[in-house]
């Protein structure tokens, strides 16, 4: 099968830690052909298939020089997505207009045939901050608004906060507000941009000690093992790109009892990776762009969620054919 990732330039990789680069290793060792593009290599014309500017890569093995591509320059070889076997979107956050337009282009390819995962639609309609309103008997205490007098009275009944911005990714622009209500008025300017911007608002979880954990669900199955990122250093985040410890573990019963609820959910609507954040019992995110932590929990357990996801993906391609 020729599958096209669309993803962020391959330069830029840390292969020791890249989740989608040990999902192009098992496609490979299946003998499956692997491209890759840019969001920005897309196009569409009239009277023409959305098409993009791809390289056909080779895994190389190597630490350094990780991959070898056919092409040279980047406009080398355009291919109409229809013709692929599969399009795998994984271009990481932002979730910003670049993005959602990328998601349209995508949508009008699948009109046009191609087969994309995770399903264009369903990335727009699960931002990954708001799409736990959905499911409240999972999640604490949250609030979501702009209105800097609702944040106070939220905080009065909690006494101890967090508040994040909606469209924030790897623990950026999160705070903890505890009980004295220190500087809660400058941080709901900073977040709410004086009333201009939505922003969230949840009751601390003491469990976060414990980890933020990632639960994978692929095919709308959990992934047997979670990555729980601890806080390190007297930060409230566990999120690794904020220096939180990665520690993998198997599932908990209420883990299992929320990826079991959701999943079949999830991938009924086209999506074939989720990352369910939770802390303790409670969720607190649906991660559906560009999860992570395969590496982090292949390299602790020895499972192999990239060969989980692999089946997933050939499964969801004879799905359709």
């Amino acid at each position: 099968m020729e599958i096209l990732f669309v993803a962020d330039p391959l330069e830029s990789f840390k292969i020791y830690k890249d989740t989608t680069f040990v999902m192009m290793r098992e496609l490979q060792r299946r003998g499956h052909h692997i491209s890759a593009c840019q969001p920005k290599d897309l196009m569409w014309a009239r009277g023409g298939a959305v098409t993009a500017y791809v390289r056909d890569i080779t895994l190389t093995g190597k630490p350094d020089d990780w991959f070898d591509s056919k092409q040279v320059s980047p406009d080398e070889r355009p291919q109409a997505l229809r013709d692929f076997g599969c399009v795998v979107m994984r271009k990481d956050p932002p979730f910003d207009s670049e993005y959602f337009y990328a998601t349209h282009l995508l949508e009008q390819a699948e009109r046009e045939g191609a087969r994309v995962f995770n399903k264009p639609r369903a990335l727009r309609d699960h931002p990954e901050k708001l799409a736990i309103m959905e499911f409240p008997q999972f999640i604490g205490p949250t609030l979501v608004t702009r209105d800097a007098n609702d944040v106070r009275r939220f905080h009065a009944a909690h006494r101890d906060i967090i508040l994040k911005p909606l469209d924030g990714m790897g623990g950026m622009g999160i705070f903890r507000v505890k009980d004295d209500g220190l500087n809660l008025g400058g941080i709901i300017e900073t977040l709410n941009k004086d009333g201009a911007q939505s922003l969230m608002v949840q009751k601390f979880l003491p469990a976060i000690e414990l980890g933020d954990k990632r639960v994978l669900v692929i095919g709308g199955k959990p992934v047997p093992y979670c990555l729980a990122r601890i806080p390190q250093g007297g930060e409230v985040r566990g999120n690794l790109a904020a220096g939180g410890k990665g520690v993998a573990q198997a599932l908990s019963d209420s883990d299992r009892a929320i990826a079991e609820a959701l999943g079949p959910i999830l991938a009924a609507r086209g999506l074939l990776l989720v990352g369910l954040d939770i802390i303790g019992d409670s969720l607190t995110e649906i991660n559906v762009t560009s999860p992570t932590c395969f590496q982090e929990i292949m390299d602790q357990t020895g499972f192999d969620v990239a060969a989980m996801f692999a089946d997933a993906l050939e499964a969801a391609h004879a799905a359709k054919a």
